[in-house]
């Protein structure tokens, strides 16, 4: 019997963790499997051990893996794959496949000018814009990140767009703020690349709310959230799944 295993990254915020097993609750109709299970990375149960344990126990001969994750750094490449190697020696009989996060898609670009748009329907001609990725010490992200802006940048029309990173890369967060309201742009446009909310929502939601007292019209988007665009990107990702076999053994 088929099963698949979301893991989702996790949260200290209820309301993160709310969100993330809403969205996956919404996907799992579209998923042609008789057993789905989510889990968390850290800072929530269940577990990806738990998670395997409790599909096993329903039955699960095979467990495909999804990583309900936006880019292929830690998490990825060693986290997962050193639980689901604990999980093939505890269950040598159990056949695992490994999915593969979201990626760079145009579909996924397309939700951000959606949530650009939303915010404000008329966007100046001096606008800048503030891409904010997580960050990552996997070099390969920044160039993912930088991707996407060029891309944004093309769909609008706009000149003026700058990335920056809420960890692990530079510039910061702050930096990269700082720079668009040193720059004189009547618009700022801060526009977060994170699939849910959290702590990292509410930090920047924090620090723009202290800057109201600016002459200038600074905006925080949405994050991607629950669009259709990214909720087809899931389902196309469980359906590789099925038959991406990785040699995650270690």
């Amino acid at each position: 019997m088929q099963g698949v295993l979301y893991v989702s990254h996790g949260s200290r915020l209820p309301e993160a963790l709310k969100e993330a097993i809403s969205f996956i609750d919404a996907v799992k109709p579209r998923i042609n499997a008789s057993l789905q299970d989510i889990c968390f990375l850290e800072l929530a149960d269940p577990t990806i051990q738990q998670g395997i344990e409790r599909l096993v126990s329903l039955g699960a001969s095979a467990i495909s893996v999804v990583p309900v994750l936006l880019f292929d750094a830690k998490h990825y490449y060693v986290d997962i794959p050193h639980e689901v190697a604990a999980a093939q020696k505890q269950f040598p009989n159990i056949s695992f496949t490994y999915g593969q996060p979201l990626g760079v898609q145009k579909r996924l670009t397309d939700i951000l000018v959606t949530r650009i748009r939303e915010q404000r329907s008329v966007i100046h001609q001096d606008a800048s814009i503030v891409l904010v990725g997580r960050g990552s010490r996997y070099p390969a992200i920044k160039q993912k990140i930088e991707s996407i802006a060029f891309t944004l940048a093309d769909t609008l029309n706009v000149e003026r767009i700058k990335t920056c990173y809420l960890a692990a890369c530079t510039p910061s967060f702050d930096e990269g703020l700082r720079d668009a309201i040193d720059h004189g742009s009547s618009q700022v446009f801060v526009v977060p690349y994170l699939w849910f909310t959290g702590l990292l929502m509410q930090s920047m939601e924090e620090t723009i709310n202290g800057l109201n007292h600016l002459s200038q019209d600074i905006v925080l988007c949405r994050h991607l959230g629950d669009h259709p665009n990214i909720k087809d990107a899931l389902v196309d990702r469980v359906n590789e799944s099925f038959q991406f076999n990785r040699d995650f053994i270690t």
